[in-house]
């Protein structure tokens, strides 16, 4: 199914039915008095969010969505009927936002949770209701109100615990199939990825995680370089995102000192860029908490990989989480994973508002946090 996470759409809600002038006419009784009934109440639009749903592509080429008008009442104290509500089913994760204001509707973050996009307008009355001791035969009836009608924009953002950040062609995808139940495209060219992948990781008999996989992001992506800053609210909903670099790029090659400097170089100025267009993006995000993961490992060696590690961390002056794996050979994942479940947990206790006393957090000059 092709991923869809933004849909502008309309909606217009019913309007109510008219209540009506009317009196009852039966033999022998020749004054019987006001009958008319009211109008039906107009169908609403409601969203409601839906686990079993990943995207938005319903809605971008359904755009309008209209309910029906209710039923004007009729004579013989017969009120019009009420029409039926519209049910949006949407992912959970959609952001509802009014098109001409920008103001937020509805944030479906839970699932189950629902919200009126617009409300149908209410049934006129009919003239029964406004007889009295000095007006025995009204001929007074109102008009059923007009229902809401908006224009809205969609936007999903994916609901994981750790997102996964980095250059084209890092071997993110390699990783999230490596770690999790997700099979994304993988291949040797860069920008395979064309749209976030979630997988879950499993970490114990009933312990585990969500993570997302996002397109590669490259410096320049604030003026539509590569594929923008398109996917990055994705990561918004994040915990935690891992920063994977590529230990051994392209047309790299060490045979002296001088070469390490060089590459340990390039690498930091690449993770010093791309968190400079996250921060451009959205300062929030740029301040989430930030592991370093370098990956292809297995390309260098152990040894060299936790030496360019280590000389990366001193370069960026980062105390941060910071991992050596190979997503292809699965080294280094499992560890990697169990330290990620366990300040999960950590992180879910903080928010109950009881911290373990052996668990601390601070932060880096670079924005990430460590354990």
């Amino acid at each position: 199914m092709k991923f869809i996470d933004e849909a502008t759409i309309e909606v217009h809600a019913g309007n109510g039915g008219n209540g009506i002038v009317a009196f009852r006419r039966e033999k022998f009784i020749p004054k019987g008095g006001p009958s008319g009934g009211d109008g039906g109440r107009g169908g609403s639009i409601i969203a409601v969010a839906d686990r079993n749903i990943n995207t938005l592509i319903d809605y971008r080429y359904a755009r309008v969505h209209r309910a029906r008008g209710g039923e004007h009442g009729q004579g013989s104290d017969r009120y019009g009927a009420a029409a039926e509500d519209i049910v949006l089913r949407m992912p959970v994760g959609t952001v509802i936002t009014d098109a001409e204001s920008g103001d937020v509707i509805a944030d479906l973050a839970l699932d189950g949770e629902q919200v009126i996009l617009a409300k149908g307008g209410r049934g006129g009355l009919g003239n029964l209701h406004f007889k009295s001791s000095t007006n025995r035969a009204p001929r007074q009836a109102t008009k059923g109100t007009e229902g809401e009608h908006r224009r809205l924009r969609l936007e999903l953002k994916v609901l994981a615990d750790v997102g996964l950040l980095g250059l084209p062609n890092a071997g993110k995808s390699t990783l999230i199939a490596a770690c999790s139940n997700a099979r994304p495209k993988i291949a040797d060219y860069p920008f395979t990825t064309l749209h976030p992948h979630l997988g879950v990781v499993r970490t114990g008999p009933a312990r585990s995680f969500v993570m997302a996989d996002i397109p590669g992001l490259i410096e320049g992506a604030a003026e539509g370089a590569g594929l923008g800053h398109q996917f990055l609210r994705h990561l918004q909903r994040t915990r935690l995102l891992l920063h994977i670099v590529d230990v051994c790029p392209p047309g790299t090659r060490i045979e002296s000192e001088a070469d390490r400097r060089e590459w340990v170089d390039r690498l930091a100025a690449a993770i010093r860029g791309l968190v400079a267009e996250l921060k451009r993006y959205d300062s929030q995000l740029g301040r989430k908490p930030r592991w370093i993961v370098l990956n292809k490992c297995d390309v260098v060696g152990d040894t060299l990989g936790h030496e360019i590690l280590a000389a990366l961390k001193k370069k960026l002056r980062s105390q941060a989480q910071a991992y050596c794996v190979s997503g292809v050979s699965r080294v280094g994942c499992e560890a990697m994973m169990q330290d990620i479940q366990h300040w999960l947990d950590a992180q879910r206790i903080a928010e109950i508002g009881s911290v373990s006393p052996d668990v601390r957090f601070t932060s880096s000059e670079d924005g990430a946090s460590v354990r």
